[in-house]
């Protein structure tokens, strides 16, 4: 009976074993299938490097939810290593430290060990063009970064466009004009989360990039907010030589006392739209009252102007399209401040 026992005893414990090993092998398998899916590019096209930056600026959400995987958050509360960080096996079973101290890099250079409270951000996306020496002339931002565009036409390639794709789209029509621009690439609603602000203080946290950039560049002529509105396609789009355009939509806040400053900017922008391309333009919207921003920061300086470019169901061919006009625009105000 005794020996009986001890060998069923024995028997449960190598079953146990097995069991144990088999998840352990699902769950290795699994990992590296998802590692596999989550980083394939399934964008392929012969405009290499739009496909290419209109994929990256959404890959921040492919680690999100890598690491919002709850296999992952299982096995890093049970053994304190973490799938997506090798170097924390050897930490944790052999008890290795890496040799050169790893500290968190913020914007504007700084670390975590050395930047204030109001610097705590991120990267969002680097920067494709790099550092020139070329003195920028235009800045553009997102305030609301993540406005989406239609996804028609892209499905396949797994590609949501937004506002920050047209910020960069922008960028590149000027700077082949020779209007060296910048584009903001720190992450708003990341800001947002480290400073516990809820969206409504997006321009809270947009004003700390825009008053920084100033502060930087002081012969800036240009400043741009770009969004895209929430109207139907038939109001957001008009349709020039069988091409279709995303329209234009200015908007100027009231609540300042120097609104009329940034209101002429606009109409001199507006006037040379409408002159060179008739029905682009939704014209001037101005902005005040209850339940209203008022202000835009717009009141940091009058070169900041707000532009709606389309609608959530306009393609970013569209908008490309109206951007490409859009830089020619810009060319000329731009030049006509230098006379």
């Amino acid at each position: 009976m005794s020996k009986k026992f001890k060998s069923k005893k024995k028997l449960r414990k190598i079953n146990i074993i097995k069991y144990a090993i088999m998840i352990v092998l699902v769950v290795i398998i699994y990992e590296v299938l998802s590692a596999l899916l989550l980083n394939i590019r399934l964008a392929n096209s012969n405009e290499e490097f739009l496909k290419l930056l209109l994929r990256d600026s959404n890959h921040h959400l492919l680690y999100e939810k890598s690491n919002n995987n709850i296999i992952n958050k299982f096995i890093n509360t049970v053994t304190k290593i973490e799938i997506n960080k090798p170097i924390s096996i050897l930490e944790n079973t052999f008890n290795f430290k890496q040799p050169v101290e790893t500290r968190l890099m913020y914007a504007h250079g700084t670390t975590a060990s050395d930047s204030s409270e109001e610097d705590n951000n991120s990267t969002y996306i680097k920067d494709t063009i790099g550092n020139s020496s070329k003195e920028p002339l235009v800045y553009i931002y997102n305030t609301h970064q993540l406005e989406s565009y239609s996804s028609n036409n892209l499905e396949e390639h797994n590609i949501t466009p937004n506002v920050l794709m047209a910020s960069y789209i922008l960028r590149e029509k000027l700077n082949d004009k020779n209007i060296f621009t910048l584009v903001e690439t720190n992450n708003i609603k990341e800001f947002l989360t480290i400073n516990n602000w809820d969206y409504s203080a997006s321009y809270k946290a947009s004003r700390y990039y825009l008053k920084d950039t100033i502060k930087k560049n002081k012969n800036l002529k240009l400043i741009i907010d770009l969004h895209r509105d929430s109207i139907s396609k038939k109001a957001s789009t008009v349709n020039i030589n069988n091409k279709n355009y995303a329209k234009i939509l200015f908007v100027v806040g009231l609540e300042h006392k120097n609104y009329k400053k940034n209101l002429e900017t606009v109409n001199k922008i507006n006037n040379i739209l409408n002159k060179k391309y008739p029905k682009i333009s939704r014209g001037i919207l101005k902005k005040e009252g209850k339940n209203v921003n008022g202000i835009y920061n717009q009141d940091v300086s009058d070169k900041v102007i707000l532009i709606e470019c389309g609608g959530k169901e306009n393609t970013i061919d569209e908008v490309l399209n109206t951007l490409e006009l859009l830089a020619t625009v810009i060319e000329e105000y731009i030049g006509g401040k230098n006379e």
